[in-house]
């Protein structure tokens, strides 16, 4: 396969540059993976579309205020050579242990190992340092900063939110509440990137599903460049992802396995939720292979809480082996999320019509005018 085979046209407008006057206001495609058959809904009609004993699962992580502007202040190993000059970007994706960070870095050819950054505040007090420790490709840095035992609540006061770079727009303080789930958890900061899915639901939504007898729970995985970073290369078979730290709580392991027993169904709340659940079902498998014959009945297996790092890509031909429906919103042409949604509609036909069936739905949303991307409408595939 190659990564051209998954291309679409969509004319710049109906990228949506601002969230919707109301979050449950977004237009809904459902998509038939049996028949490919789609239909015009709206988010609304969603729990109109779940049963009774359904088990929903939103991934619960918050984005952080992960953009920041500094500028660049000396070199670590030769502190009284002169001081670079100019503002850099930064950009966090990824926090490796309590002071380092995985990050990216504009203009990345200019800072280097060694250099040291600073951020200040509005009234020009340096509020947070760094040091960079190792570079790697397309502008990766990995960043220490300077121990500080409010490191969060100071990024929420410099930091900006993490808006898509296709929308071409500063964040506005509107971004603050709109780029972020309703249940996303304040003890689970560290996303780079909304699960744009989630940002649908209102509490008034989640209480019809709960009144409706519809489950509900929880994993975390911190959204940073595994799920959104470019393809640099031609063949699907040859994308690598980064790896992004996830939980899965016991209490969502448990009404898994007690939902995978009852028969009933599993709906991912987006790609992130599905992707730290299907890693965890292959782990969960792949233990149970490594006990006695006996106990190789692929109903057997059941999953363990626990937290790791996941760099699954789920393309075409791949199985799932929890998911039974997804909601997710409509993804940028050419992208491993475009991959995983072909991929998953592919579970009842075949990777080469899951494919075109997915692709002819894009097709129809395009005609129909849907909104596109983070702040778009959404597709329910079932």
């Amino acid at each position: 396969m190659r990564v051209t085979d998954f291309h679409f046209d969509l004319p710049p407008e109906l990228i949506a540059k601002h969230p919707p006057a109301e979050r449950d206001g977004a237009r809904m495609l459902t998509f038939d993976r049996a028949t490919g058959q789609t239909e015009d809904r709206l988010f609304r009609d969603l729990p109109s579309l779940l049963q009774p004993g359904d088990l929903v699962i939103f991934n619960n992580s918050r984005v952080i205020p992960a953009r920041l502007f500094g500028r660049r202040a000396g070199l670590h190993t030769q502190p009284n050579s002169p001081a670079p000059t100019g503002s850099v970007e930064v950009l966090l994706t990824a926090q490796l242990n309590q002071t380092d960070w995985r990050t990216l870095v504009k203009p990345s050819r200019k800072v280097q190992p060694g250099e040291t950054l600073l951020f200040s505040d509005s009234e020009g007090e340096t509020a947070l340092t760094a040091e960079v420790l190792a570079a790697a490709d397309r502008g990766e840095r990995t960043l220490r900063f300077a121990a500080t035992p409010d490191f969060f609540a100071r990024l929420d006061t410099l930091g900006h939110i993490p808006l898509p770079p296709y929308l071409h727009r500063a964040d506005t303080p509107q971004d603050r509440a709109r780029y972020q789930t309703v249940y996303a958890d304040p003890a689970q900061p560290g996303s780079a990137a909304a699960p744009t899915a989630g940002l649908h639901f209102t509490p008034a939504v989640l209480d019809q599903l709960h009144r409706k007898g519809v489950e509900t729970a929880h994993i975390t995985l911190h959204v940073g460049l595994g799920t959104f970073q470019p393809v640099h290369v031609d063949a699907v078979e040859d994308i690598r992802l980064h790896a992004e730290h996830y939980t899965l709580p016991a209490a969502t392991a448990e009404a898994i396995n007690r939902t995978r027993r009852e028969h009933r169904r599993i709906i991912a709340v987006g790609t992130t939720t599905v992707r730290t659940l299907e890693h965890c079902a292959r782990e969960a498998i792949a233990t149970s292979f490594a006990t006695p014959p006996s106990h190789h009945a692929t109903d057997n297996w059941q999953l363990q809480p626990h937290s790791g790092n996941t760099s699954i890509f789920l393309k075409p031909g791949d199985n799932f082996h929890l998911i039974d429906a997804l909601l997710t919103n409509f993804h940028l042409p050419e992208s491993t999320l475009l991959m995983l949604v072909c991929a998953f509609a592919a579970q009842t036909s075949s990777p080469a019509h899951g494919m075109a069936s997915v692709l002819a739905a894009y097709q129809h949303a395009v005609v129909h005018k849907y909104r596109f991307f983070s702040y778009g409408d959404c597709m329910f595939l079932s």
